[in-house]
């Protein structure tokens, strides 16, 4: 243990953070999400697991450190709805809460199409799986700078 750093945010994660720059996108998904296929794709190149946690607990850890990129118009994504793209999950708000209160301030989510959801994943830095049941718990945070 480290003090002043959230223990669910285990070493592996913590380098991946590391290394990221501004810009760089980290997606947060559910256990549905074909993590383990698209994280071969990304910069990192393999899966982050962090099992035992949900999607909000990692989020709420992941922001202690991940500063969200003030530069673009919605520094978060998320994965719409299959078959009703303004279709609401309660999860999103739940999420919405989660980088609201982590950055004292509103921040625009976008809704992206099932797959160019999974076309961006493939273009990111990294891919945390969490235990997450969901479903649409598959969230993309593009880092900015402190």
């Amino acid at each position: 243990m480290l003090r002043g750093i959230d223990p669910v945010l285990n070493a592996e994660l913590m380098h991946a953070l590391m290394l990221m720059g501004h810009g760089d996108q980290l997606v947060l998904c559910d256990v549905n999400h074909p993590a383990q296929t698209i994280a071969r794709h990304t910069t990192y190149g393999h899966l982050i697991d962090v099992s035992g946690c949900g999607l909000e607990r990692v989020a709420e850890a992941i922001l202690t450190l991940f500063p969200l990129d003030t530069f673009i118009d919605a520094p978060v994504k998320r994965m719409q709805v299959v078959g009703d793209a303004s279709g609401q999950m309660p999860l999103f708000a739940t999420i919405q809460k989660v980088i609201d209160r982590a950055e004292d301030r509103p921040v625009r989510m976008e809704a992206l199409e099932r797959f160019a959801f999974y076309e961006a994943a493939k273009k990111s830095f990294a891919i945390v799986r969490t235990s997450d049941p969901g479903p649409y718990g598959c969230f993309i945070f593009s880092k900015g700078v402190i």
